[in-house]
C-alpha cells in the first residue's frame, strides 16, 4: 500500500506542465511489472529511480490523475499496471475520506496548536523534538531520513512509513508534530494524504491497526544501508481518540450559473482550472499567488516557491485559454486584499474555483470571501466525483470500484 503520497525524486523540480509531462513520459516504461516488484525499495538519496516522482505535480494538479491513468493504461493495460494504478487512487481515497470526516482535520489542527505551545513550556519535549527534526537521535536510519527530508523535500514512501512509526512508537513523540514536520517540508505535502497516513501508522485511521517499523524490514529494503537492530521499539500500541461522530455526506453537484457574471479564482490546489470540464467561461481571472501558511511554524522555502511557481503557470495557462488578463497581486500586496478588490471592481455575481480540498487554502480563501460577503462556487472534477463517494471507510471499498471508475471515465 502507499501512504502519504506517491514518491517524488530529490532532483531539481520545476512546477510546470512541461516538466511534469517529461517526468511522466520517463516513468511510463517502468509503470508495470518493474514498479510492482521494486517500488518498496529505498535505494537512497539520488537513487530513487523505480518510483514515479509525480506526486508534487499531481498534488497541485499540474498533472491530472486522468492523464496519468490514461497514459499508463495505454502503455501497460490494467493487469500489468494494477499496483501503480492503485497508488494513484490512494491520493483520491484520502482526500475523499477526509472530506467525509472533517472532524479529523479540525482535531489535528487543534491538537497541533497545543503541541506547539507545549514545545515552549516542556523542555524535555522540546529537546527530543529538536533531536528528531535535526536528525540527532542516534538512530542512523531515522537521522538520515530527517536530513534527507529537510535537504531535498523528499523521502521514499517506505521511508516515510518507517519514519512515522519510529517517531510515534520509539521516540514517543506526538504524531501531530511529526505530521506537521512532514507537511511543512514535502513538495507533495497534502493535507489529506499526510494527516490520514500518520493516523494510519498510529492506529487511528483503521482503529487498532498500527504500522511497526521492523529492523529486518528496514535492512532488507534499504539494501543493508541501515541495520537498526536493538534500536527500535518492538511494540506498536495503537493510539486512541474519542469517536469522530457520523460521516458527513458529500455535496458534489454544481448550481446553474447561467446569466451570472463569473470570476475564476486560481489557487495552488488545482493548477489546471482551464481543464475543469464544468467550469463556466469567466469574465475575469485572479491568481492567489501568496504562499498559504501550512502551520504556525514556517514552511520550507522550496515548498512555498514550488507552489508559487505552480500558480504562476496556472495563471498563464488560464489567461491564454480564456483570452482574459489574469490579475495577480503586486509584490508586497496580500492576495486576500487583492482578491476582494478584484471581485468588487469586476462587479462579479459569483467567484468560481476548482474544488479546494479540506486544508489551509480552502480555509483561508473561504474565510476571506465570507468576511466580505462574496459568493463562491467550487467546481468538482469528474475524477473526484467518481472517487470520493467510495472513500467512506477503508481503501478496499474504493479498490474494488477502480475498474468501473476507469471505464466510466473513459480511460481505457
Amino acid at each position: 500500500m502507499s501512504l502519504f503520497a506517491d514518491e517524488a525524486h530529490a532532483s531539481t523540480n520545476e512546477a510546470t506542465y512541461d516538466f511534469a509531462q517529461k517526468r511522466l513520459d520517463a516513468f511510463l516504461p517502468l509503470a508495470g511489472r518493474v514498479y510492482a516488484s521494486q517500488r518498496n525499495h529505498d535505494f537512497g538519496p539520488g537513487a530513487h529511480t523505480k518510483v514515479s516522482g509525480l506526486s508534487p505535480w499531481l498534488r497541485h494538479r499540474l498533472l491530472l490523475e486522468t492523464d496519468v491513468l490514461r497514459d499508463v493504461l495505454s502503455r501497460h493495460g490494467f493487469s500489468a499496471a494494477e499496483k501503480f494504478i492503485q497508488e494513484v487512487f490512494w491520493r483520491g481515497y484520502f482526500k475523499g475520506w477526509l472530506e467525509h470526516h472533517p472532524e479529523v482535520w479540525k482535531r489535528y489542527r487543534s491538537n497541533l496548536m497545543n503541541q506547539i505551545q507545549a514545545l515552549e513550556t516542556d523542555a524535555s519535549l522540546a529537546r527530543r523534538y529538536e533531536e528528531a527534526v535535526q536528525g540527532n537521535t542516534g538512530i542512523d536510519c531515522f537521522d538520515a531520513w530527517a536530513q534527507e527530508l529537510t535537504q531535498t523535500h523528499y523521502l521514499h514512501n517506505h521511508a516515510r512509513m518507517w519514519f512515522a512509526s519510529i517517531w510515534i512508537f520509539t521516540l514517543n513523540l506526538p504524531w501531530e508534530l511529526g505530521a506537521d514536520f512532514f507537511y511543512r517540508h514535502f513538495l507533495d505535502g497534502d493535507a489529506a494524504s499526510n494527516t490520514c497516513s500518520w493516523r494510519w501508522v498510529g492506529g487511528l485511521h483503521t482503529a487498532g491497526k498500527t504500522y511497526l517499523a521492523r529492523p529486518a524490514n528496514i535492512e532488507d529494503y534499504t539494501q543493508g544501508r541501515f541495520s537498526p537492530a536493538g534500536q527500535l521499539s518492538p511494540d506498536a500500541i495503537p493510539l486512541t481518540e474519542p469517536d469522530l461522530g457520523p460521516r458527513i455526506p458529500l455535496a458534489l453537484d454544481h448550481p446553474d450559473l447561467a446569466g451570472q457574471r463569473v470570476g475564476l479564482l486560481v489557487t495552488a490546489e488545482d493548477c489546471a482550472p482551464h481543464r475543469v470540464e464544468a467550469m463556466p467561461r469567466p469574465e475575469a481571472l485572479f491568481a492567489w499567488t501568496d504562499p498559504v501558511p501550512r502551520s504556525l511554524r514556517p514552511t520550507a522555502a522550496a515548498v512555498d516557491d514550488f507552489a508559487v511557481q505552480a500558480v504562476t503557470q496556472a495563471a498563464d495557462a488560464a489567461q491564454e485559454h480564456f483570452g482574459i488578463n489574469c490579475v495577480r497581486p503586486e509584490p508586497g500586496e496580500a492576495s486576500a486584499d487583492a482578491l476582494v478588490n478584484w471581485a468588487r471592481q469586476s462587479k462579479l455575481d459569483v467567484i468560481v474555483t476548482p474544488r479546494m480540498p479540506l486544508g489551509p487554502t480552502r480555509r483561508m480563501v473561504l474565510s476571506t470571501l465570507s468576511k466580505h460577503d462574496l459568493s463562491c462556487v467550487e467546481i468538482t472534477r469528474p475524477y473526484d466525483q467518481a472517487v470520493w463517494p467510495h472513500a467512506r471507510a477503508g481503501f478496499f471499498g474504493l479498490k474494488k470500484k477502480i475498474p468501473a471508475i476507469i471505464a466510466d471515465l473513459g480511460l481505457l
